[in-house]
């Protein structure tokens, strides 16, 4: 069973659970999905052993896998967790954090700028995942690294639409760079904190990503 496969499986099922594409509760036919992508029901049913992992799929004995559509809360809380785990990252990060590293993140910054002013807000998650991503392997601790990568992949949907709101590219340029300054500062204090705030979504940033989320749920497909 090739993993690669797997992983397709579950990401495509993954962001049709966040996009509504699938209702809370709507029975996954692992049949159904199997011809679907194409495959047998060996890596449908690993991919839904992983989303029930993650808590998106609920499995039951004899009856099959279920989708779990996260609420508000589950989000908010899915958020809590990410601003702490890359706080801790930033933090490790700055101790140890060497002048190819910090050149290297300017230069992924760079191209969230240059996606930022074409407007292209895909282009723009995917120069910031791996900024994150390159924030997390200099920090040293694998497991954390691991962790980070594994809520990223989770959260993926909703921080790619609060990209969207009005302001928030250019907000989150700025953040970056603070980020990147203070670890060249090697502050880990301040590289901490300005990174749990940049990943945090509270009060009306949170009201602002459930509102945009909600709308594009209500245009989504049936």
């Amino acid at each position: 069973m090739g993993r690669d496969r797997v992983d397709e499986i579950e990401t495509a099922l993954q962001d049709a659970i966040f996009e509504g594409r699938y209702a809370d509760g709507e029975r996954l036919d692992e049949t159904r999905l199997a011809a679907r992508f194409g495959v047998s029901r060996t890596p449908v049913r690993e991919a839904l052993r992983r989303l029930s992992a993650a808590g998106l799929v609920q499995q039951q004995v004899n009856r099959g896998s279920f989708v779990r559509q996260p609420g508000p809360l589950d989000l908010y809380e899915m958020f809590q967790v990410m601003a702490q785990l890359e706080g801790f990252c930033a933090e490790l990060a700055s101790e140890r954090v060497t002048p190819e590293t910090i050149a290297e993140l300017r230069g992924l910054n760079e191209a969230c700028a240059a996606a930022a002013q074409a407007g292209d807000v895909d282009g723009y998650y995917g120069a910031n995942e791996s900024l994150h991503q390159r924030i997390y392997r200099e920090s040293g601790n694998e497991f954390l690294a691991e962790n980070c990568r594994a809520l990223q992949k989770r959260l993926r949907p909703y921080r790619r639409t609060q990209l969207r709101t009005p302001g928030r590219l250019e907000q989150s340029l700025a953040e970056h760079a603070q980020v990147i300054e203070a670890m060249a500062a090697r502050q880990p204090q301040r590289a901490s904190a300005l990174l749990r705030d940049h990943v945090s979504v509270q009060g009306e940033r949170f009201h602002r990503l459930m509102s945009h989320w909600r709308t594009r749920e209500q245009g989504a497909p049936a």
